[in-house]
């Protein structure tokens, strides 16, 4: 059991965690979680005796072992698979002990403790995590130094799985990591048999994996059993009897204050009036659920191009002099299209999205691009370059030069930058700010194609569900690349899988595809000899026609998502006219009308071909089975 007993603690003279307290019951896992900002890696480095509180502390089992990844990556001429090993000090030390040891009856006593430890099986497991990590057995045997500093941090973190601490802290584990490693470590976490505290953004991870959710806000803990949705439907409830109870407040406290208005004045009724006061004075405000009014994202939808918008033909692309990356490179991207590129780091996702970027020239073959298409690229790099003494409004000026001032506020303000968060230096905004910002800055030319790489690493859960939002409204098309399978699922309806110098679409969902990458419901023989030809070509018809089912249901949900979103920006337009955003501030109240009649149509054809899709997979699963 770990025990936070009150903690409080200051940095720059403001208080970030203030009388914070919770009790972690052994074995537990536990997601915390809380807006970027709030505390969550100071109360970690509480915990690990990193930073000392100024009140309070942590308590925990004397003899357990506490596991953290450092700052710093392992670095030098090691390999993974020896760094790794390394991890397990323990065992280390009694390995060279049992070299040099003469005493026997230390000497067994080192073999029963080696024995006990199961270390002589730690080199398939060191192996196991480094290939779930995506180090394949060359890899494991190159230098550390050989590695970019992200591949380093899967190494600092496969070592930290290796050791096996009793409680398993983990901070952001996926941000270095791919779907297909993210997936790995998902379902490594939820056999863990430790105590495991992790901070993460991952939807998908806080709901297979936890069992407690932290949430850290204003300083304070509540501790929530169940997933990440339990917790929110919780939350939704505390929402609303914080709203009820705060309703019911006003009205008492409009009530007294009547009272005292009307009988102060009067002899007769002057002490109650006074007592009404001082009931009126001691009576706390309920605070209202802390709600974060910048969290916006609303991407400037582009004038309509005929399709194709980008068309590859055998294209191959790679970085001269070296051999392609890819080759034979056929897809054609029209202008509605949701695009996932899927595939482990280093096969390529990048690459294919620099060329679509025009970022890269084809190397063989020809990519043939619309002619008046406008595309919005976003990487990690442009968040962490942004200049740090500049601001949002004169970066955005700089990119806008020669629009209006109006039109430049316009476009911060889509992305929650108004008021003085415009005019703040970049190096004061969060993570999350800063995300936002290079968004805005990538989109301020309303592209016809947007290209995401990665979008969501620094983004919390609330603002991740904000930009699916955002996406499925968008009119533009859209390729993403990110290892959060909920923004994958919500936000994209084809699949292509970059591997083996190739990128294909991928006929199943992402369920087919997550039970790909985790070996599950692999087709087996049952005698031993495997499926017969004819077993093998009826078992392929039937996944075919399953995967396509799937798709087809995928891309129905996508689109009825996308048309409800905007369904609910024109009925707040409608609402509020002088608050309409992007395109809708610019329509009349009778051309807003007239475009929710055609939405509405709309939405009722999507919901009929989503029901039909339903049932015919409904058919198809039945057959299957």
């Amino acid at each position: 059991m770990l025990t936070i007993r009150d903690i409080t603690v200051r940095l720059g003279g403001r208080v970030i965690l203030d009388r914070a307290a919770a009790t972690i019951p052994s074995g537990g896992k536990v997601g915390l979680i809380g807006r970027n900002g709030a505390g969550k890696s100071t109360l970690v480095k509480a915990i690990i005796g990193e930073i000392e509180p100024d009140g309070g502390g942590i308590e925990m089992p004397r003899r357990a072992r506490l596991g953290y990844i450092a700052q710093e990556a392992p670095s030098g001429e090691r390999t993974p698979f020896e760094a790794v090993l390394d991890a397990d000090v323990e065992r280390k030390a009694l390995l060279e002990e049992a070299e040099t040891c003469t005493d026997p009856h230390r000497l067994g006593d080192v073999h029963d403790r080696l024995l006990a430890i199961d270390a002589y099986s730690a080199p398939a497991r060191a192996a196991r995590i480094l290939v779930g990590l995506g180090f394949d057995e060359a890899a494991q045997a190159r230098p550390l130094d050989s590695f970019s500093g992200g591949w380093k941090m899967r190494v600092a973190l496969a070592g930290l799985l290796f050791s096996a601490p009793d409680v398993l802290l983990l901070d952001e584990p996926s941000n270095h990591l791919d779907l297909e490693a993210s997936l790995w470590l998902e379902n490594f976490l939820q056999s863990y048999p430790g105590t495991l505290i992790v901070i993460s953004h991952e939807r998908d991870l806080l709901n297979t994996v936890v069992d407690h959710i932290l949430h850290l806000q204003g300083g304070r803990l509540t501790l929530y059993p169940g997933s990440y949705d339990s917790f929110e439907r919780q939350r939704a409830e505390r929402a609303a009897q914080v709203a009820a109870a705060r309703a019911q407040q006003e009205a008492q406290r409009k009530k007294l204050a009547d009272y005292v208005a009307r009988n102060s004045a009067r002899a007769s009724t002057a002490k109650q009036a006074q007592s009404r006061a001082k009931m009126l004075a001691r009576m706390q405000p309920i605070a209202a659920m802390i709600e974060d009014p910048s969290l916006s994202f609303d991407f400037p939808s582009p004038e309509e191009l005929r399709p194709p918008l980008v068309t590859l033909d055998l294209a191959a692309v790679g970085y001269a002099p070296g051999e392609p990356v890819l080759h034979r490179l056929n897809l054609r991207i029209d202008p509605e299209d949701r695009i996932a590129l899927l595939g482990r780091n280093g096969n390529g996702k990048t690459t294919l999205a620099r060329l679509i970027a025009r970022q890269l020239e084809p190397m063989e073959g020809s990519v043939h691009f619309s002619g008046k298409i406008r595309i919005g690229y976003f990487t990690q790099y442009q968040v962490e370059e942004l200049p740090a003494g500049s601001t949002p409004l004169e970066l955005m000026t700089r990119a806008m030069e020669g629009k209006p001032p109006l039109a430049v506020r316009g476009q911060l303000g889509r992305f929650g930058f108004s008021g003085d968060r415009a005019t703040a230096r970049t190096h004061t905004l969060s993570g999350g700010e800063r995300a936002r910002l290079a968004l805005a800055l990538v989109t301020r030319d309303a592209p016809h194609l947007l290209i995401l790489d990665e979008p969501t690493n620094h983004l919390d859960v609330d603002a991740r569900e904000a930009l699916v939002q955002a996406l499925n409204a968008y009119e533009g098309a859209v390729i993403l690349v990110s290892h959060d399978r909920h923004m994958v699922e919500l936000a994209a309806d084809r699949l292509v899988l970059v591997d083996g110098g190739l990128a294909q679409d991928y006929a199943g969902s992402m369920s087919d595809y997550i039970d790909f990458v985790l070996g599950r419901n692999q087709p087996r023989g049952d005698d031993g000899k495997g499926p017969t030809k004819a077993e093998r070509k009826s078992g392929a018809i039937a996944r075919d026609e399953l995967k396509a089912a799937r798709k087809r249901v995928t891309e129905a949900e996508t689109r009825l998502a996308r048309l409800h979103a905007q369904l609910t920006a024109l009925d707040a337009a409608l609402a509020d006219p002088a608050g309409a955003k992007g395109d809708l501030a610019k329509l009349t109240i009778g051309d807003l009308g007239k475009r929710r009649v055609t939405l509405a149509g709309e939405l009722e054809e999507a919901e009929a071909r989503w029901l039909e899709a339903s049932e015919a997979l409904d058919a198809i699963m039945g057959k299957v089975e």
